[in-house]
């Protein structure tokens, strides 16, 4: 437990520190802004989608380390993927994040989660699943044409 602690706390001072796919894509055609009230973090997500295929991610904003850091790991994880399977990642990954499943083999074995599995240790900080959760609610919203807020309150 304490190593999967250790490998918690440096990717997310890492993601956080240097945040990849920090920037707005130049094609990007859905976007969202999102914000957590409680602690103050931003994300404003932009996606560039194409025939249902997740071409570009990026997001700008500000917050605490973990926030940056799971929009950083989500923009590298979803570029190329379709629609659908982002929907079914966001779907595993929230349920993994609010402690509703327990990670599996299967979770393990999907090189996508299995990177994401890191992100789980926030489930024991309750304040701080939504700091992990901000930029993927506000990514869905984004896939899905909303254009309003998404709050985390």
């Amino acid at each position: 437990m304490s190593e999967l602690r250790e490998l918690y706390q440096e990717v997310i001072l890492d993601h956080g520190r240097s945040p990849r796919n920090f920037a707005r894509p130049t094609d990007a055609n859905r976007d969202c802004d999102g914000f957590n009230p409680l602690c103050g973090d931003k994300v404003h997500v932009y996606l560039t989608v194409k025939d249902g295929l997740v071409e570009d991610v990026g997001f700008e904003g500000a917050g605490c380390a973990i926030s940056m850091a799971s929009a950083s790991m989500m923009t590298e994880i979803l570029k190329g993927k379709m629609e659908a399977e982002v929907k079914t990642l966001f779907d595993r990954f929230h349920d993994l994040v609010m402690g509703d499943a327990e990670i599996t083999d299967a979770d393990l074995d999907d090189p996508d989660l299995e990177r994401l599995v890191v992100l789980v240790g926030v489930r024991e900080f309750p304040m701080r699943v939504k700091c992990a959760t901000l930029a993927w609610h506000t990514m869905t919203a984004a896939l899905d044409g909303n254009e309003e807020e998404v709050r985390s309150e």
